[in-house]
């Protein structure tokens, strides 16, 4: 018996700060660095059953800061540095508009820049979720957010920007369902919080 057998729990995840070292707009793969502790956290929701979705925004592509292709490679190399430590995301989408920039591209105003729920709304589709039933993790106000709006459950993770969010979120109507100070003990309190298969 396990969590195999619930229903499909995904535990949706931002990138930087996260995941990889915030460094502001990540241009290519040589900036890329891995958190502490953030393969094994991962490689455990994988042991556990739980979906792992990376949903970030990437406004960098619109600025011109850097390319589609660049960042394909930039996620290639963050799924061969999970791989190493025998952990994987089983999809990642993303969304590459800017709210001031407006190229050929991706002129206009987009639905999929989060807090939207696009993203998530697209990975329910794509793999028969129940978003009221997944978690989002992340360091910005944007994905405690985005949980919000999709009925997840969120948490807050005091690396990159999470310390400051959290002092924001103080003066704002929005609260995390949860404060770990990485994504390990994320990690750990969504294991402590999923239902049992005896639940379902």
């Amino acid at each position: 018996m396990g969590l195999k057998k619930m229903k499909r729990c995904a535990v949706f995840l931002d990138r930087d700060g996260t995941i990889i070292e915030e460094v502001g707009y990540l241009k290519d793969v040589s900036g890329l660095r891995v958190l502490p502790q953030a393969a094994a956290a991962i490689r455990l929701l994988n042991e556990k059953g739980l979906l792992v979705i990376l949903a970030t925004n990437q406004s960098g592509i619109a600025r011109g800061y850097f390319t589609e292709e660049d960042l394909e490679e930039i996620h290639q190399r963050l799924r061969d540095e999970l791989a190493s430590e025998g952990a994987f995301m089983d999809a990642i989408y993303y969304c590459p508009h800017s709210p001031e920039e407006k190229d050929e591209r991706h002129k206009g105003v987009c639905d999929c820049r989060k807090p939207s729920p696009r993203m998530l709304e697209q990975a329910a589709l794509d793999f028969g979720l129940e978003l009221q039933s997944c978690y989002v993790v992340g360091d910005k106000l944007s994905d405690i957010e985005l949980g919000a709006a999709t009925g997840c459950k969120t948490v807050l993770v005091l690396t990159g920007y999470g310390e400051e969010i959290m002092r924001e979120m103080h003066e704002s109507d929005v609260r995390a369902d949860h404060i770990a100070e990485d994504l390990a003990s994320a990690v750990d309190w969504i294991l402590s919080d999923v239902p049992s298969v005896g639940e379902e």
